[in-house]
C-alpha cells in the first residue's frame, strides 16, 4: 500500500520519543541500516548514549508537550541536516487503571502526550513533506486501540485515537505522494508495561518489536501488528458481536 523502501542509507529518520523502548531500538535499527537518525525525547543523556556510538545520530532535545519548541527544534534539522523522509511518533505515557482511578490532570496529561503532540508534530512537518510530495509518517499505536480492554481507560482511547488517524492520513496523503504507517504492537517489554501487574501473553523485546517495525515499513505494510497470534486472535474478536465480546474478555482477561 506503501511505497517499499529498499535502501535507507542516508535517509532522514526523525525519532520522537527515543530514548528508551521501542523508539530507543528502532534508532539501532535505523543506524545500521545507514539512514541518518534525529533522535528526539526530554531525557538528553540517553539519547547522548545511542548517538555516542554513531556518527549518523543526531540529538535534537525536545519536550512533546511544547508546542513552540517543535518549530524550533525542525528548523534546526533543516538547516544542519535536511528536510525529513520519515517521522516516527514514539513518545507515549501509560498508567494502569480501571475507568474508577482515572485521575483527570493524569489523564489530560497522557492525552496530551499521546495523541495531541502528534497533532502539533503534524502541523510542524506536513507542510514541507506536501511541497516536496514525498516523506513518511508513522504512528506507534497498539492493540490496546483495537478495542475497550481493561485496565487501559486512557491509554485506550488514546491508542484507539492514533488508528483512526493513521486513517485519515493514509486517505489523505497517500495520493500525494506520502507514505503513511500504523504500528499496533501487543505487549512490549519497556518502562510502561513494567507498571503492570498482570501477566502479559507473548511478551515481546523492545528489539524484537523494533525488527518487525522495520520489516514492515520496509515493506510498506500499512499496519504492522505483531506479534501474529496475538494480533489476529484481537482482529478476530473484534468481529464479533458485542455480547459475545464482553463475554470473553470477562473470561480471559481476568483483571481485578
Amino acid at each position: 500500500m506503501n511505497k517499499p523502501i529498499h535502501d535507507w542509507h542516508q535517509q532522514r529518520i526523525w525519532l520522537i520519543g527515543a530514548s528508551s523502548g521501542i523508539g530507543a531500538a528502532l534508532a539501532q535499527h535505523a543506524l545500521a541500516a545507514g539512514a541518518d537518525v534525529i533522535l528526539s525525547a526530554r531525557r538528553v543523556d540517553r539519547l547522548n548514549q545511542i548517538a555516542g556510538k554513531h556518527p549518523a545520530a543526531y540529538v535534537v532535545p525536545l519536550d512533546v508537550l511544547d508546542t513552540p519548541a517543535w518549530g524550533v527544534a525542525y528548523q534546526h534539522i533543516l538547516d544542519q541536516i535536511g528536510p525529513i523522509d520519515l517521522i516516527v511518533f514514539c513518545a507515549a505515557n501509560y498508567r494502569p487503571e480501571r475507568c474508577w482511578d482515572v485521575d483527570s490532570a493524569v489523564a489530560e496529561s497522557t492525552l496530551r502526550i499521546n495523541l495531541g503532540s502528534v497533532y502539533t508534530g503534524l502541523a510542524t512537518i506536513l507542510p514541507d513533506m506536501l511541497s516536496r510530495g514525498r516523506g513518511g509518517i508513522a504512528l506507534i499505536a497498539s492493540v490496546a486501540g483495537y478495542m475497550g480492554l481493561p485496565n487501559a481507560s486512557v491509554y485506550g482511547p488514546s491508542k484507539a485515537a492514533l488508528i483512526n488517524l493513521a486513517e485519515i492520513l493514509y486517505s489523505d496523503l497517500h495520493p500525494k505522494g506520502l507514505n503513511v504507517y500504523v504500528v499496533n504492537p501487543g505487549f512490549v517489554k519497556t518502562e510502561l508495561t513494567a507498571k503492570n501487574s498482570f501477566v502479559m501473553p507473548a511478551l515481546q523485546t523492545p528489539q524484537q518489536a523494533a525488527n518487525a517495525i522495520w520489516k514492515g515499513m520496509s515493506a510498506g505494510n500499512f499496519e504492522i501488528h505483531f506479534p501474529h497470534r496475538v494480533t489476529q486472535v484481537m482482529k478476530f474478536v473484534q468481529l464479533l458481536p458485542y455480547r459475545w465480546r464482553f463475554a470473553l474478555l470477562a473470561r480471559f482477561l481476568k483483571i481485578s
